[in-house]
């Protein structure tokens, strides 16, 4: 009969590095398990946020250049001596900007504040000065609008309807740095459109 074999007192220390990495693995993978779709929801939301706080600025601004351009004033001043056009709500992206809902409302109660001369506030009305008469510019304002109407971005959280939103945002990013080149607006440092006018005279969008 062999002897008995005693266990060396020197192997655990040998294999401390292991042991203390399948340790800590165990307890990781249990963590994540619970808090990770906590975690990730809340990034998630946060990141959505950014970016639908970011198209609605675009938004916003398309829409303010497409009420500078020379020929929809001609249209707000016509609507003045008129009825107000019909709001009628968009239902593709290729819709003109002329035919918003937004625009439309904006420009019928510009016209009805221009005949008082009187802003939303009851002070004085101030105007932006209209934009030149380019087609090249009004053609680069009527595809910001479709890349960034409301009404045609997905909420989906799939991987084909965020790809999706990313490209259109990064395009109308783009086209919105050409339109500031050629109006002569930056956005400032604090995230407030600025800029000059041609005579340069300071301008806040």
């Amino acid at each position: 009969m062999s002897p008995p074999t005693e266990e060396d007192p020197f192997d655990s220390l040998l294999s401390l590095e292991e042991t203390y990495y399948n340790q800590g693995y165990a307890e990781g993978s249990a963590d994540g398990a619970s808090a990770g779709k906590a975690e990730g929801r809340q990034l998630g939301l946060e990141k959505g946020y950014q970016k639908f706080f970011e198209s609605g600025r675009l938004y916003g601004r398309a829409i303010l250049w497409a009420n500078r351009l020379q020929s929809s004033m001609a249209a707000s001043a016509s609507a003045s001596a008129s009825s107000p056009p019909s709001c009628s709500s968009l239902k593709t992206t290729t819709t003109t900007i002329k035919d918003s809902p937004q625009l439309q409302d904006s420009e019928s109660n510009g016209a009805a504040a221009a005949s008082t001369g009187e802003g939303v506030g009851g002070g004085r009305r101030k105007h932006l000065p209209p934009l030149p008469n380019n087609a090249r510019l009004e053609k680069h304002i009527t595809t910001l609008y479709a890349l960034v109407e409301t009404e045609s971005l997905s909420i989906e959280n799939t991987d084909e309807a965020v790809n999706d939103f990313d490209d259109r945002l990064k395009r109308a990013q783009g086209k919105a740095k050409i339109i500031e080149r050629m109006v002569g607006e930056k956005v400032g440092d604090e995230g407030s459109a600025g800029g000059t006018n041609g005579a340069g005279k300071e301008l806040t969008v």
